[in-house]
Order: C-alpha cells, then sequence, then structure tokens
C-alpha cells in the first residue's frame, strides 16, 4: 500500500513532507537558555565583575604612573594629574588601585575555585556513598567548620618563610570548604533518593556516572552560590591579611594602600583620598558578587524572580497578575462595551 503525501496531510496537517520547527518554542528555548543573564540583578552584577577581571589584566599596563615611583607631590587632593590624589611620597593612588586589582582578583577567583572543589568532592561523596564515608568526611567537615577560618589563615601564613598571592589564595581555600561540604552533603543525601536516581542505580550506572549527570546537575545553582560566597570571604581575608601587615606590603593590592594610609595617619592629615577609593572599590566589588548571589537565587527559586510581577493575559485574554507568595488570580475581562446593531437591537 502505498501512502501519498495527501494522505498524510488529511491525518497529520501540517507534516505532509517534513515537521518544521515551531518557531515559538525555539524562541521560548532561547529565553530559558537566558533568562539567568536577564535578570537585573546578575547582569548589572557581571557587568561590574566584568570591568574588574578587564582592570585586573590591563590594570598594571594601563595605569598613569608607576605605582612604586616617589615624586615631590606628597599628599595632593584628587585633580586632573591625579585622579585620586597622591600619598605622602607623591605616589599616585589611581594607579596602585589598578596595579592591585589584579592580586585581589586572582586570590578571590583561586580561593573559591580550591574550596568549592573541596566542598563537592567531600560534601557529594559524604552524602551519596554514606556509612563509614559519610562520617568519616563528616567529622573531617565539622573539624574545620568549628574553627576560625581567618584566625587560621593569619596563624599559616605568618609561619610560612615567604607569602605570595597563590600561597595566600591556596592557604585561604583550603580552610573555608567546610560550610559549603555541609550544604552538599544535606542535599545529596535528598537527592539520591529520588526516582531518577535509583533508576539509574538499577540499569546498572557507575556511581561516578550517577554523580556526575544524575545528582551534579542538580545542584549547580548552591555550588554556585557558595563559590561566590567563598570569593567574597577570600577578598575580605586578603585585604584583612594585608591591612593588617602579615602578607607582603612590598606588591599593591586593595589592603596594602589601607595599610600604608593607616600607618601614615591619613585620617588624622585628612587625606580621604587615600583611603575612600580603596574602601569603595572593596564595597562595589563585594554589591557586584552579592547581586549576582541573588540572581542565582531568583533563577532556582521561582517565587524569587521579579520578571513574572506585570499582569499577563492567558490564551483566552484573561489577565494574571503573578505576585511574590501569592495565588495567581484570573480576572475576567471587562466587556468593551455595547454594540448596537442595525435592527436596533445591542449586544
Amino acid at each position: 500500500m502505498t501512502v501519498t503525501p495527501s494522505s498524510i496531510e488529511q491525518v497529520i496537517p501540517g507534516q505532509g513532507a517534513m515537521a518544521q520547527p515551531d518557531p515559538v518554542t525555539a524562541t521560548k528555548a532561547k529565553r530559558r537558555r537566558f533568562r539567568f543573564i536577564a535578570n537585573g540583578k546578575a547582569a548589572t552584577g557581571l557587568f561590574i565583575l566584568g570591568i574588574y577581571v578587564l582592570f585586573a589584566i590591563i590594570g598594571p599596563w594601563v595605569a598613569p604612573y608607576d605605582p612604586d615611583k616617589i615624586t615631590s607631590d606628597a599628599i595632593q587632593a584628587p585633580s586632573a594629574k591625579h585622579w585620586f590624589g597622591t600619598t605622602h611620597l607623591g605616589q599616585d593612588i589611581f594607579s596602585q588601585i589598578l596595579a592591585g586589582t589584579r592580586s585581589v582578583v586572582f586570590v578571590g577567583a583561586v580561593a573559591g575555585i580550591v574550596a568549592t572543589v573541596l566542598s563537592i568532592l567531600v560534601g557529594v561523596t559524604a552524602g551519596y556513598l554514606g556509612g563509614i564515608a559519610d562520617e568519616i568526611l563528616s567529622v573531617l567537615s565539622n573539624v574545620f567548620l568549628v574553627i576560625p577560618g581567618l584566625l587560621l589563615v593569619i596563624i599559616i601564613c605568618t609561619s610560612l618563610p615567604h607569602v605570595n598571592d597563590l600561597t595566600v589564595a591556596l592557604v585561604i581555600g583550603l580552610t573555608s570548604w567546610s560550610w559549603g561540604s555541609r550544604v552538599l552533603r544535606a542535599q545529596t543525601l535528598s537527592l539520591r533518593r529520588r526516582d531518577y536516581v535509583d533508576a539509574a542505580r538499577a540499569t546498572g550506572e557507575k556511581t561516578w556516572r550517577i554523580i556526575f549527570f544524575e545528582i551534579l546537575p542538580n545542584l549547580t545553582a548552591i555550588i554556585a552560590s557558595g563559590f561566590v560566597g567563598t570569593v567574597i570571604f577570600a577578598v575580605l581575608s586578603e585585604i584583612t591579611l594585608a591591612f593588617i601587615g602579615i602578607s607582603s606590603v612590598s606588591s599593591w593590592n586593595w589592603g596594602t594602600i589601607l595599610f600604608w594610609a593607616q600607618g601614615q595617619q591619613a585620617l588624622a592629615q585628612g587625606a580621604w583620598w587615600w583611603f575612600v577609593p580603596a574602601g569603595l572599590a572593596i564595597a562595589i566589588l563585594g554589591t557586584a558578587l552579592s547581586l549576582v548571589n541573588f540572581g542565582i537565587d531568583e533563577f532556582v527559586s521561582p517565587r524569587l524572580r521579579t520578571s513574572g510581577h506585570g499582569p499577563k493575559r492567558t490564551s483566552t485574554g484573561e489577565r494574571v497578575r503573578m505576585r511574590v507568595g501569592f495565588t495567581p488570580v484570573v480576572r475576567p475581562v471587562e466587556p468593551a462595551g455595547n454594540i448596537e446593531m442595525r435592527d436596533g437591537t445591542t449586544r
């Protein structure tokens, strides 16, 4: 029996030759793919972070002056020649901030990556395997959890003969993974009992494939949020170490600028430009990371999304207003008015 294209068209309209992709469906899938970037908070935070990363890469090259160069322009207020003023040795503060951005971004990124990898290895392994492995890894996490992180970093850094940015980043990353590990363990304990994990285990999937392809994709938002939080802690810790003189004061970062400002009594001299720009740089970076964290929360939780606050319309024309914490309410369409017909009747 020969089936002609016309008969197929009668059974399935529009499917005679080849099914064509629905442009509306493709557009919606593309929007879902870029929904995180479309979030205002996340987009703003990523934009600011992009500027910091750019300055971290090209900052020392585009700095107008050598940050170590001593000149006769001592304690000069911000001007066209020196945008952020100068120090007691005539050093340009704007150049110091640009040169110090690389150290701050490097330490934050490396510490965040190290802490995130350790938290995934310990937390997910303990939550999925259970038993003796869970008990041993949980005890290890609890030990690091109760130890003051910043105090441990200070003790380790003061014990080392030479401290550089990589050393500080590794020390912070190796001492700040425990909290993220506990969170991932709790979520993994919940996910390992789901039906799709049991189905993958019943079909004979290997443990590492179940963890990588079934467990970790559902922990992406938690991992990203933990990474952002660790970066914030690492940046503040690195600046604190430089401010109190633990790390090297010969290499520039924002904490080094604050260290010299505090040591030379900048506030007593009225040289507010010596410490305010560095403080603003720290505050703006922390705000950008917090905005990215808020964007992740809203991307994961539909109740926190702000994109659905405006009135929407259903396929029948009814208005739906989405409100956080409330059930969507469908409002009936108001009649446009009576229409007078030719015979004198109204509808």
